[in-house]
């Protein structure tokens, strides 16, 4: 987030930016997620999203499937959203 931005418009930034990913599948999992959940995440999960969102779509879709483990700093915010969706 920077200076300038508004709390409003960084909402409005992180839900664009998890619609408009590379990847259908991503698409969907983190835009249906952050239309609902985002304006409900303290700070700190808040930030952990925007840095997963930073991630490439391969590796995050890799970590979603968990047919790779997702670094540790990741974890916090891929299990949200699993949760979320009912993910295994």
């Amino acid at each position: 987030m920077t200076l300038e931005e508004t709390p409003e418009n960084r909402l409005k930034r992180l839900r664009l930016r998890s619609w408009r990913r590379g990847t259908k599948e991503m698409d969907l999992i983190l835009g249906r997620f952050a239309d609902v959940e985002l304006h409900q995440l303290d700070p700190e999960a808040l930030a952990s999203y925007e840095r997963l969102i930073a991630e490439e779509d391969q590796s995050l879709y890799a970590w979603f499937s968990r047919r790779e483990p997702a670094p540790p700093e990741h974890v916090q915010a891929l299990e949200m959203i699993r949760h979320f969706h009912n993910l295994p």
